[in-house]
């Protein structure tokens, strides 16, 4: 799935992707919600597969928020009901292609046949490191709880004398991050029309590239990630510079 339009030498290394509207999508059409994120469900696989061929190396979507336990309860279940179903295997979620799988958020309060297909997953695919593309998952994923869990590590580590306090940096603090040795996000894209980042790598992307789109996710095709793509390469990324 590769397409032309595209500037090779200015590409986003790490693009990360809030999968917002699948219940606006079923409201339209007058199905369940559920239908909305088995639907949304079916377009992760073309969105990765673009930027797999495309030479992006890192893509991040945005499954299942810590916020969104506060949804009813039928439709969390339904919803892990869909991840189970997706986290089957390897091959259920990249088909032929290669690459690192990893799921970063807090896994303590999943069942646990889903922190076992998780486990699988990632073990499985570390073997893959040579092709240069990681693609994360977040689920019960939350930024500030992120960040709060790194600051209790690295004070952990002041106390038992592991570290000075005038050891911690940026690098440091990164590094005790979910997304650990990963370039930050260059471009932020956030299909459905809302302008924001709901506590989604907040850390993360100080001087990420925002792009939103008005089109639900699960029509936000890979011609449409292409657009944002190219929007990025038109900007002037100054990094507070001028």
């Amino acid at each position: 799935m590769v397409f032309s339009k595209l500037d090779k030498d200015n590409l986003p290394k790490h693009i990360a992707i809030i999968m917002d509207g699948n219940g606006r999508w079923a409201k339209k059409r007058g199905l369940p919600r559920t239908a909305g994120h088995y639907k949304g469900a079916d377009n992760v696989r073309n969105i990765a597969h673009y930027c797999y061929d495309n030479g992006i190396k890192v893509l991040t979507l945005y499954a299942f928020s810590t916020e969104n336990w506060k949804r009813p309860k039928p439709e969390v279940d339904a919803l892990f009901k869909l991840f189970k179903e997706k986290l089957k295997d390897y091959r259920a979620l990249m088909g032929n292609r290669d690459c690192v799988v990893r799921f970063i958020g807090d896994k303590t309060p999943l069942s646990d046949d889903i922190k076992k297909s998780m486990k699988e997953i990632e073990e499985y695919s570390s073997q893959f490191a040579h092709t240069g593309f990681t693609f994360n998952f977040a689920i019960n994923y939350g930024s500030r709880d992120e960040i709060i869990k790194s600051v209790k590590d690295i004070a952990l580590k002041v106390k038992n004398g592991e570290i000075e306090i005038d050891d911690i940096d940026e690098k440091m603090i990164s590094d005790h991050l979910y997304t650990y040795g990963l370039p930050d996000p260059d471009l932020m894209v956030r299909p459905s029309g809302e302008q924001r980042i709901s506590n989604f790598l907040l850390w993360q992307s100080a001087y990420t590239e925002f792009y939103y789109s008005d089109v639900l996710w699960p029509d936000f095709t890979p011609k449409m990630l292409e657009k944002a793509i190219i929007e990025y390469q038109q900007r002037n990324r100054r990094f507070g510079g001028v």
